[in-house]
């Protein structure tokens, strides 16, 4: 039996993913900055709409409290067929191995339903909680990016990861 359920983001899941977001802001600094306001939510539900970006909501099968978000983006198809995985839980379900479930069942999602060919993940190197999830979810290091996105207003270095559909397959 499974602890988390990921479904797409809807229209529906904006109070509550705004008010989870706000609950967990200390929690995500400084690794990331989500919305926590409905200007925030919807830009970030406009871009879903545009094919290339997929936003999924983990929630927890019990309570259906969020547990976290996670992202696949730029998705590029042809001869590349490759996303960006990105991912933040919340505060009131870290620890818990929820997230790196949430993570598992986006891989499947994006191997299986979407037919991607690859995964690639940038983390800041400090942020050893979500090095730790990819490396359990099979994501493999392949390189180190300095200064490669700018976050909180400044450039900040990352290990990037990925894994493979043949991998995940295996």
């Amino acid at each position: 039996m499974t602890s988390v359920t990921l479904a797409p983001v809807a229209r529906s899941d904006a109070a509550q993913l705004i008010q989870a977001n706000i609950n967990s802001r200390y929690y995500h600094a400084p690794w990331a900055r989500p919305f926590t306001d409905m200007d925030g939510f919807d830009a970030w539900f406009r871009e879903l709409g545009s094919g290339i970006n997929v936003g999924l909501v983990a929630r927890d099968t019990q309570s259906g409290g969020i547990v976290g978000v996670t992202n696949l983006s730029q998705i590029f198809r042809k001869g590349f067929q490759n996303a960006y995985l990105g991912f933040y839980g919340m505060a009131g379900y870290a620890r818990q191995g929820l997230m790196t479930e949430a993570v598992r069942l986006t891989v499947n999602y994006a191997f299986g339903d979407l037919a991607l060919h690859r995964i690639e993940a940038n983390i800041q190197p400090e942020n050893v909680a979500s090095l730790a999830l990819v490396r359990r979810a099979g994501f493999r290091k392949e390189g180190f990016s300095p200064r490669y996105l700018k976050i909180a207003d400044a450039w900040r270095d990352h290990e990037r990861w990925a894994l493979l559909a043949d991998d995940w397959r295996s």
